[in-house]
């Protein structure tokens, strides 16, 4: 195995914000800002020595150039194994799960959540930590700090691999498990939700509409909603995740998700709708003729939690960020559970 020390200088705008570092497209294209960045995370992790790193993304432009990358600085870092979502595809709910299940040190996610894709859009790389949540602030602090007094990173000189073949590679002398990515989230679903149940409402003629915006949600609903479920074809739309999100904005909001509105609100509305954002930690839920906030979903999420067998025994608490309405909290109070308010953003989760 052959590894490389490459000369290199610091970025100054290097600092990740509450979900990871963000900029455009060609930002991230400059010679070894990748590299300097994935390099100072690795520099600030103790203990990674043959261990595990989970790899995914939102599909969208830069993202299979960026985890080549990642994958061979990894290697020379002396990361044991990585594992890494077919087609470089991981939801971040599904990557977050991945690495719980697999028991990882901690993973990458190369995404820019909601923003816009493609050569001139943005792109995004965050750390998240063994349970699966972002790195908190302690973390990202020292990465800063780091990136800013960089010299040198460490890269293997090695082939690309070859991400569209479920299997086991290697990076010079690296595992790299290239997995489905969503076999393991569509398995933990099942396992907390009644499947034959909403399978016998599908059955008896429950309709819905699920926009995914062309973004990485589309595998994982296809799989599930068509699959596992037996909803009808065409359920799921913009179902192939795209580099631009297929020349939209990856928003799921009443703006850029207007024709799903557009349809529940009308005579020929199905039941239920959903839309998601670009790398699949937000929702959209219409009825029909029925918006329902996000404040709203979250209560409703948790007054009735306990009708699905994963969270039967009921639940410890929930969670919102400051600027959530309160609807949650009455929830909260009626149930007798703990209810926490956070700052904006999901590493304070």
């Amino acid at each position: 195995m052959t590894i490389l020390t490459i000369e290199t200088k610091p970025f100054a705008d290097q600092k990740p914000g509450t979900s990871g570092l963000r900029k455009r497209v060609t930002v991230f294209s400059q010679p070894n800002y990748v590299e300097n960045f994935v390099q100072s995370i690795f520099d600030c992790l103790e203990g990674i020595k043959g261990k595990t790193l989970v790899l995914g993304g939102d599909g969208r432009f830069y993202n299979d150039v960026a985890i080549q990358k990642i994958i061979k600085i990894a290697s020379a870092n002396g990361f044991g194994a990585v594992l890494v979502g077919q087609g470089g595809i991981l939801s971040t709910p599904a990557a977050s799960h991945v690495i719980r299940h697999h028991k990882a040190f901690g993973g990458l996610i190369l995404s820019a959540s909601h923003n816009p894709g493609g050569p001139d859009g943005d792109f995004g790389i965050k750390y998240n930590v063994s349970n699966g949540g972002p790195a908190p602030e302690k973390i990202t602090d020292a990465v800063f700090a780091r990136s800013k007094e960089i010299d040198r990173y460490l890269i293997v000189d090695a082939p690309d691999v070859d991400l569209s073949r479920i299997g086991t590679q290697h990076s010079a002398g690296m595992v790299v498990e290239v997995i489905d990515p969503v076999a393991d989230y569509a398995a933990l679903m099942e396992s907390l939700f009644d499947f034959d149940k909403i399978r016998a409402m599908f059955a008896a003629g429950f309709t819905m509409r699920f926009d995914a915006m062309h973004a990485v949600t589309g595998p994982y609903a296809h799989k599930i909603l068509e699959g596992l479920l037996g909803a009808p074809k065409g359920t799921v739309v913009n179902g192939t995740p795209s580099p631009d999100f297929g020349g939209g904005h990856p928003d799921p909001n009443l703006v850029y998700a207007k024709d799903l509105y557009d349809l529940m609100m009308s005579d020929d509305a199905p039941d239920f709708g959903a839309a998601s954002d670009g790398d699949g930690d937000r929702n959209l839920i219409i009825g029909r003729n029925r918006f329902v906030t996000p404040s709203d979903s979250l209560a409703i999420l948790a007054a009735n939690a306990p009708h699905a067998p994963g969270y039967a025994a009921g639940i410890a608490g929930i969670a919102r960020s400051m600027p959530t309405s309160a609807a949650a909290d009455r929830v909260a109070e009626k149930l007798g559970i703990e209810m926490h308010e956070t700052p904006t953003g999901w590493k304070f989760f």
